[in-house]
Parts: C-alpha cells; sequence; structure tokens
C-alpha cells in the first residue's frame, strides 16, 4: 500500500492548473466526476420541501469569460483571486479564456473576485 503522506505532500507541490489536470485525468480513468458527491449531498436536504428549490446559491464558480483590453492587469488581477499561481499560469488562464478560477467559493468571496478582476477590465461570469 502506498504511503499516503507523502502521496499528499507530493499533491501539496502542484500547481493549480496541474492539479486541475490531475482531476480530469483522474475522471477519464476512473469514470468518475469530481462533482458527484456534492450534488449527492445536496439532494437530502431539499427533497424534503417542495417550496425549497428556489433556495439562494451559496457556491459559486468564478468564471473568466475575457481577458479584456489590458492583459498585464488582467494578470495580476487573477493572481491577486488565486494567490497560489505562477505568473504563467495566471496568463494561460488569461489567454485561454474561459477559465474557472475559482469553484464552489463563498458569494462574498466570489463577488469579490468579480469586482477585482473587472475592475482590471476583464469579464467575469458568476456561475
Amino acid at each position: 500500500m502506498a504511503d499516503i503522506a507523502k502521496i499528499a505532500e507530493e499533491l501539496g507541490k502542484l500547481t493549480v492548473l496541474e492539479a486541475a489536470e490531475l482531476v480530469k485525468q483522474l475522471e477519464e480513468e476512473w469514470g468518475v466526476s469530481a462533482a458527484a458527491p456534492v450534488a449527492a449531498a445536496a439532494a437530502p436536504a431539499a427533497g424534503g420541501d417542495a417550496g425549497g428549490a428556489a433556495e439562494e446559491k451559496t457556491e459559486f464558480d468564478v468564471v473568466l469569460t475575457e481577458g479584456g483590453g489590458n492583459k498585464i492587469a488582467a494578470i495580476k488581477a487573477v493572481r491577486e483571486v488565486s494567490p497560489g499561481l505562477g505568473l504563467a499560469d495566471a496568463k494561460k488562464l488569461v489567454e485561454g479564456v474561459p477559465s474557472t478560477l475559482l469553484e464552489g467559493a463563498p458569494k462574498d468571496a466570489a463577488e469579490e473576485a468579480k469586482k477585482k478582476l473587472e475592475e482590471a477590465g476583464a469579464k467575469v461570469e458568476l456561475k
């Protein structure tokens, strides 16, 4: 059996883009979805109340849809929103739109990230 602490240490060294690529690869190889457990956990809570379908969403994905005219400012804003990103990773996200910058972020954090990115000239969607 593999040493779990060693695996966790190696995963901690991955960049955000590398971690996202790892998730995609594992989903393809194992035929699973990383989002499935979240949806399954949320379903029983809403099942008891028919009027609960209109509940306010609490988690948002921040998606960069356009880098804007000033890519340098957009890259700086992306790095501010996602501090773990290196310069090259942030540049790839700005140039490779649409790009998901944050997943499952609380409403306040998502709105703050959107505000910072839009101030830099980027276009952002909250999903």
